[in-house]
């Protein structure tokens, strides 16, 4: 599923190419791409048309679309959405979901998911921050982001390292893959315990947290297969630069040791045996 640095990836795009223009129309193509929108497909069109999307903001991997009614499109791309721009010459994508073409005549934004578990929906009233993802904490990159109540917040619960990072109501944007590039580089095991972590301790992580994030959305994000491109169809290419995820049983460019692999949620966590031991079990 795309984290934040895929997220931001696209939201650059859309400012670049959406921001300020006036939708002609919103087509849904398949209605399980709008299924959050309660009201339908024929609502989420008709309060649409004639709006002037003002900017594209972020919230961890959610984006919302402000609009000159005081309302808000929220977009999530789930594990295969993408949201491209294309001229209207040219055909329409097997996954098309949901087209808007707007009013200058300029390239249409469709919203393409195979796997249709993304999706859009309209909120009201919702152009400054959807109530929808308001319960979404900020995220590490996010200026407003307050360091010192994350580290007590942190410090303050019964948890793995790991887990916390992945709790997008205390840290958002961050998923498995960049949780493992920043724990391998704060040389920490995902399964060490967050009240066991110091402030500066914390502090740190937060700092290869935000390394992490930056070096990937200047790379575009990672992408592992062509589900997750860009808004003009291009893939990122932070996956060159992994140092731990996806490198089972390859050498740590740090100390040698094999890369290794573990069950982590139903799904996978790589790290090196020498440079994140385990912590020892507590009695």
């Amino acid at each position: 599923m795309p984290e934040l640095p895929e997220v931001e990836t696209v939201r650059q795009g859309l400012a670049k190419w959406v921001a300020g223009r006036t939708i002609a129309a919103a087509e849904v193509h398949h209605p399980r791409a709008i299924r959050r929108h309660l009201p339908g497909d024929v609502h989420f069109a008709a309060v649409l048309a004639g709006r002037t999307v003002l900017d594209i903001s972020r919230r961890g991997k959610y984006l919302w679309l402000p609009l000159d009614s005081g309302d808000a499109i929220i977009a999530h791309l789930g594990m295969s959405g993408q949201l491209l721009m294309q001229p209207d010459s040219v055909p329409d994508e097997k996954h098309l979901r949901v087209r808007f073409t707007f009013t200058d005549g300029g390239p249409q934004l469709r919203f393409v998911d195979q796997r249709t578990f993304g999706g859009l929906s309209v909120s009201e009233g919702g152009a400054e921050l959807p109530d929808e993802i308001s319960h979404i904490a900020r995220d590490p990159m996010d200026p407003l982001f307050d360091d010192e109540a994350f580290s007590a917040r942190l410090r303050g619960r019964h948890t793995e390292i790991k887990r916390a990072l992945l709790d997008q109501s205390l840290i958002s944007g961050v998923g498995n893959i960049y949780a493992d590039e920043a724990l391998w580089r704060a040389k920490l095991h995902g399964a060490r315990a967050t009240d066991q972590l110091t402030r500066p301790g914390v502090k740190r992580l937060l700092g290869h947290v935000r390394e992490v994030l930056s070096e990937a959305i200047v790379a575009g994000g990672t992408s592992f297969d062509e589900l997750y491109v860009d808004v003009n169809g291009e893939s990122g290419y932070f996956d060159r630069a992994l140092n731990a995820y996806g490198r089972e049983g390859e050498p740590c460019s740090r100390c040698g040791s094999l890369i290794r692999r573990e069950q982590f949620m139903n799904r996978s966590s790589f790290s090196c045996p020498r440079c994140q031991p385990r912590p020892r079990p507590t009695l």
